[in-house]
């Protein structure tokens, strides 16, 4: 049986999960994989909370904001957002959808994040993915030109075949 509760909290996490992030607006927050839970308390408080892509992310003040402000005009008149820092967010955590949007919009999105290890962690000191495909052609015959590019999440790439930079969103 759906209760009322059930049905209001899948309105809140349907509202808060459309808030566009702010540095890539092409994706919601619940693609990017900010958005870590909706809950309504019994008095009818909706509490968001928000996981950012790494500490001390600028662009949270105004995820907060936007989150806040899409519940309230959505008629929710009590919204608490809460910043969760743990465990901390992965690129693991974008959508399937996210990714195909990162890379229709120009941007590499993250490969899948290594598989876990037991025991001691090797010390690697090369990069630890040496190639990123073109997201416009498809080529793996890319470089990177810069580590860090408009956000600290994002590094600059440029295709060796088609020669068009792009983005790429580093895998955390």
């Amino acid at each position: 049986m759906v209760t009322t509760t059930d049905l209001t909290t899948r309105r809140a996490r349907r509202i808060a999960g459309q808030v566009p992030d702010p540095e890539l607006p092409m994706l919601t927050l619940a693609d990017l994989g900010v958005l870590r839970d909706v809950e309504v308390l019994p008095d009818g408080t909706v509490v968001a909370s928000l996981t950012p892509t790494y500490s001390g992310c600028p662009a949270m003040a105004e995820m907060r904001a936007d989150v806040a402000a899409r519940l309230r005009d959505a008629g929710f008149e009590r919204v608490e957002i809460r910043t969760c820092l743990s465990p901390p967010w992965t690129s693991d955590w974008i959508t399937p959808a996210g990714r195909r949007t990162l890379a229709d919009h120009g941007i590499a999105p993250p490969g899948a994040a290594p598989p876990a290890v037991r025991g001691p962690v090797p010390l690697v000191l090369t990069p630890t993915r040496r190639t990123v495909p073109c997201p416009r052609c498809g080529s793996a015959e890319t470089e990177e030109t810069s580590r860090f590019a408009a956000t600290a999440c994002k590094a600059l790439w440029r295709c060796r075949t088609c020669r068009e930079p792009f983005e790429y969103l580093k895998e955390i």
